[in-house]
Formats: structure tokens, C-alpha cells, sequence
């Protein structure tokens, strides 16, 4: 599924298996791109631990993740999104069972695990590189680019 415009979604849930990693970083390039227009969280299927890898790559690109809270589905204040993209299989059949009574669109980006990449701090950290990188390149393409950050 992709959307020609952003017009029709108002808010977007993106969701992996712990909100330590893929999510979180999703949810904040998208931010950078959508700005205030478009309403993006970020929610696990499972409770994580903030990932420093995260936050150094992120910082990178000019996003503060250093005080990202991993949060579940369950602790969401707000449910109403228009989209759920989930990016880990676990996270995607959640996101069905969650919305099984909800008029809202799920949609699968299949995305690398970087934590399970094993090797040097360099090695490691171009795998974040890589999934940060793969998800703001999806993102632009899936809704079009437009900045209201810098990424």
C-alpha cells in the first residue's frame, strides 16, 4: 500500500517487538518529515530497554532519542490512528489483533533486526545506520518528502 499524499492520514502508530529500536526511530524521522501536520507515535508488542546504538545514530541526523521510554501497545493514551506500519512480524500481528473492531489501515515494512548484527562498535552501528537510513528512505517514498526537519 502507498499513499499519493499525506492528506488522508492524520496520525500514523509505528510499531516493532520492543519500541527500542526500528520504532522509535521511524516514529522521529517521520516527525522531522511531517512536522506538527501529521500526529506519529511509536508503540512495542513487548517492554524494551533504550538502545544507546539508537540515540548515537539518531543524534547523527539531529534527533534527540536519548530520552525515548519503550511503551506497549497497552499503554497507548491514544488509539485513534489512521495507519499502523509495522516493521516486525511480531509487531504486525499485534497491530491485527489490536485493531480487529477499528476502521484503520496496518500495513508490513519488513525491517532488519539491528540488534542481532554482531561484531565491532563500527560494525554495529552501521547496521543501526542501515535501518535508520532504510526507514527515512521508505518513509519519503511512501508518503513524499517534505522537511520540517533535517534529515
Amino acid at each position: 500500500m502507498t499513499f499519493g499524499s499525506t492528506a488522508s492520514v492524520q496520525s500514523i502508530l509505528f510499531a516493532c517487538s520492543e519500541n527500542a529500536v526500528r520504532s522509535p526511530m521511524a516514529a522521529a524521522l517521520a516527525g522531522l518529515q511531517f512536522g506538527r501536520s501529521i500526529y506519529v507515535a511509536s508503540a512495542g508488542v513487548r517492554p524494551g530497554d533504550r538502545d544507546p546504538f539508537v540515540t548515537s545514530v539518531m543524534e547523527e541526523v539531529g534527533v534527540d532519542l536519548s530520552r525515548h521510554q519503550p511503551q506497549m501497545f497497552e499503554s497507548l493514551e491514544d488509539t485513534s490512528f489512521d495507519l499502523i506500519v509495522t516493521l516486525s512480524p511480531e509487531a504486525h500481528h499485534k497491530a491485527l489483533e489490536f485493531t480487529r473492531t477499528m476502521a484503520v489501515d496496518v500495513v508490513y515494512w519488513p525491517t532488519m533486526d539491528p540488534t542481532a548484527v554482531e561484531g565491532s562498535r563500527s560494525v554495529v552501528l552501521d547496521a543501526y545506520r542501515s535501518v535508520r537510513d532504510g526507514l527515512r528512505d521508505r518513509i519519503r517514498a511512501t508518503f513524499g518528502w517534505r522537511s520540517a526537519g533535517t534529515v
